[in-house]
């Protein structure tokens, strides 16, 4: 089967920088070129216009069109026109796009098309809760009705979709994945006692409530630290540019000198991180389904993580981690101090996640899972 992925991102030197969709997608082209499946990303929003190959994988780079009012409208007849000419030239058989922005509400294309909702804007607007822009809105909702299929990468998401924009559309839930052979378990001999936190630091991830968890953390134990890597982000609540800067002053004046923010690293870097840590937290309010968390359970590494709609779906609490709200914070602080204090209870919770991981959601499965349903819509349309 010949299958394109159109993207506003994909983490790939000549394409720029990745977020949590482009990983996504980078994982299943993995397996499924693996599984001798043809794989084309297109991606958008690009520096030019640009054809490469990599990996057995063939890219798209395209340079969006800039006229004041019409740029998405004539970016999109763009990237329509390049579908059309790869799908009747025979180099692909189906598109997939994800939700995000509903790019595809006016992508005009002969080819099935399936959406994937790895999270919509409005849907994080509704568990941010914050406004969602009627445009957004409007373009999502438009892209969801017009699709051929849909996929949910969890049940909540799928479900909750369809509440907010009042549709009441079929969907497949088929995670997203990892290859469980890259992220391997490793346990160094080091003594120091560290909690990680890897993503974004924005308030839908629960920045503002991890200082005054690790706060309550502090208190009970002198000896640990806070990592904490990723992108620094603006705070839409406030309008800061940062929310580093933000979140720093919530800190005790004890807590604050124990902790280190990275920044971004690189990929090879987070691996070297989550093995190094003693906890890996994710006090999350707004997810789809995260594979930062995958990434950290196939490392066999304790969580501590939110316990809101999506997370059951992923970790059953008190058997391959703990699940709570991330405004509880005297319980996530002690959830924490168990796993800090009980070496048996983090590598029975490591142990197993990654079975877990490897169950549900091996990047070869989940790509199985995909071409079984490509198939059925190529089939039905």
């Amino acid at each position: 089967m010949k299958i394109a992925f159109l993207t506003p991102e994909f983490p790939h030197p000549k394409t720029g920088k990745s977020g949590g969709i482009g990983t996504s997608i980078f994982n299943l082209s993995k397996a499924l070129v693996g599984l001798g499946h043809e794989v084309s990303v297109i991606i958008y929003g690009q520096d030019v216009d640009a054809y490469f190959q990599d990996n057995n994988i063939h890219f798209y780079k395209v340079k969006n069109i800039k006229v004041k009012g019409l740029s998405l409208l004539l970016t999109q007849n763009k990237v329509a026109r390049l579908l059309n000419s790869l799908y009747k030239s025979g180099k692909i058989d189906i598109v997939e796009a994800p939700d995000w922005t509903g790019f595809t509400a006016f992508v005009n294309i002969k080819c099935p098309l399936i959406i994937r909702q790895n999270g919509s804007d409005t849907y994080f607007c509704h568990l941010d809760k914050r406004p969602v822009k009627f445009k957004n809105k409007f373009l999502e909702k438009r892209a969801l009705k017009k699709a051929n299929g849909i996929i949910s990468v969890s049940a909540f998401t799928g479900h909750l979709t369809n509440e907010l924009f009042g549709l009441n559309r079929a969907f497949t839930v088929i995670p997203n994945s990892i290859d469980a052979q890259i992220f391997t378990p490793e346990h160094p001999n080091n003594n120091t006692l560290r909690i990680l936190y890897f993503g974004t630091l924005i308030r839908k991830k629960g920045l503002f409530e991890l200082p005054k968890i690790f706060n309550l953390v502090k208190e009970k134990h002198e000896d640990v630290e806070l990592v904490l890597v990723g992108k620094d982000s603006g705070d839409v609540k406030t309008g800061a540019s940062s929310t580093w800067e933000l979140i720093k002053p919530l800190f005790s004046k004890t807590a604050i000198k124990h902790v280190h923010y990275m920044g971004t690293v690189s990929y090879s870097k987070i691996q070297d991180l989550i093995k190094g840590a003693t906890v890996c937290v994710f006090p999350t309010f707004a997810e789809a389904l995260p594979v930062s968390w995958l990434e950290a359970m196939a490392m066999e590494k304790a969580i501590v993580a939110s316990n809101i709609g999506w997370a059951t779906e992923m970790i059953e609490d008190g058997k391959e981690g703990f699940l709570v709200h991330p405004t509880n914070h005297k319980h996530y602080a002690a959830c924490i101090l168990e796993l800090l204090e009980n070496l048996e209870k983090r590598h029975q919770f490591g142990v197993a996640a990654r079975e877990k991981v490897k169950a549900k959601f091996s990047h070869d499965l989940v790509a199985k899972q995909s071409v079984a349903f490509y198939k059925s819509i190529i089939d039905c349309v």
